[in-house]
């Protein structure tokens, strides 16, 4: 399995138990580069980096981390629909870019709760955010190839726009997406550069990918595919399905209740299709062999785990390889632990050497194998 695998950086917060506000960790910018310095450690991949009211700045929080990392690949957010004018966005990627020497991807997010886009200003309906989105990225993505960009549309009016400095990264970095409407397809095909499904079971996996190709493929482009994912891997699968449920054994009715309104406000036609997996049901959360909606109860967006012993979780994720799939973007709460969980156990069945964690690299928290350590507890 030659696929990329990334993890999660949970700008927002970080606990043992979701919904419980008593159970989270304070967010930290020390916190933060723990994990990202343990998870390049490990030899992941990438890291995403997430955006919303919620979370830390992402493109801030990647600049704290461009001198303690040195080859992980940041996948950091950016909310086109709140974030300016395109060409000054065009510096603070050249900027970026250069800082981390390279290592820059962008993970487009149009944006999904109306109320939390007009707390930033934004007062459009979920088609103009694409509209907004196509006409943003198109101006983005000339200046970065060299043009002199001038552009009067619906959304932007830019006047010889010019580029003077340039990243390492040519002509730009990559652009990563993950949406399920018709609008998020369309975008899919004349932008992005890898497309994010959220984890649903194979067959409606299947079908957005072969929609997304199709689409792409009519302007004569390709598009690459990855799958974003919660993850839960014990040795065995009924400590991983203990540890699921003890996820989630703070939650009551209320706090289901709340989150489910919430979710159901959103305009994302993904949001609801995870959504409508369990439809707030406690009882009806395995969707599929090994894949767990719980999450999805009070989170929002990837929703759905992957839970289970190292060999069948690791049967799942080739079963979306064969989809098309060669990227993975996961996570697991808490997730500095699950980082490393993950990496010791699952890593060896991908074809990754797996690396053993110690005190030097996390930073006196924990000491020894951190697995074992806590399989213990």
């Amino acid at each position: 399995m030659a696929s990329e695998i990334f993890w999660f950086l949970p700008t927002g917060g970080d606990s043992r138990y979701l919904g419980r506000s008593e159970y989270a960790r304070p967010v930290t910018n020390k916190y933060l580069r723990q994990i990202a310095t343990t998870a390049e450690t490990l030899g992941y991949d990438g890291l995403l980096i997430p955006t919303g009211s919620g979370n830390f700045d992402p493109f801030l929080t990647a600049a704290t981390l461009a001198n303690v990392t040195n080859k992980i690949k940041l996948l950091v957010a950016l909310r086109t629909s709140a974030e300016g004018s395109p060409t000054v966005f065009a510096r603070k990627t050249t900027t970026l870019d250069e800082a981390l020497g390279g290592r820059l991807i962008l993970n487009v997010v149009p944006g999904a709760w109306p109320e939390e886009l007009e707390a930033d200003g934004v007062f459009l309906s979920h088609d103009e955010r694409y509209e907004q989105a196509d006409e943003f990225l198109t101006i983005w993505k000339r200046i970065l190839d060299g043009e002199k960009v001038t552009h009067e549309g619906k959304y932007y009016r830019v006047k010889e726009a010019v580029n003077f400095l340039w990243g390492p990264q040519k002509p730009r970095p990559p652009l990563y997406f993950g949406g399920s409407s018709d609008a998020a397809h369309d975008l899919t095909a004349k932008h992005i550069d890898a497309y994010l499904s959220w984890g649903e079971p194979l067959d409606r996996v299947a079908e957005k990918i072969k929609d997304v190709k199709a689409r792409a493929k009519k302007l004569g482009r390709e598009v690459r595919i990855g799958i974003r994912l919660q993850t839960i891997v014990r040795e065995t699968e009924r400590e991983a399905w203990d540890a699921a449920e003890r996820l989630i054994s703070k939650l009551d009715d209320e706090i289901i209740s709340k989150a489910q309104h919430i979710q159901h406000i959103s305009d994302s036609v993904g949001q609801h299709r995870i959504t409508d997996l369990h439809k707030g049901d406690k009882s009806k959360l395995v969707i599929a062999p090994n894949l767990w909606a719980g999450i999805g109860l009070v989170r929002g967006g990837a929703g759905t785990a992957l839970v289970g012993d190292p060999k069948s979780v690791a049967e799942r994720l080739k079963e979306y390889e064969a989809l098309g799939a060669d990227t993975f973007v996961l996570s697991g709460y808490p997730h500095l632990e699950e980082a490393v969980r993950f990496a010791e156990l699952v890593f060896p069945l991908l074809g990754k050497k797996p690396v053993t964690i110690n005190d030097t690299v996390t930073g006196g928290v924990f000491d020894g194998n951190l697995l074992n350590r806590h399989l213990a507890n």
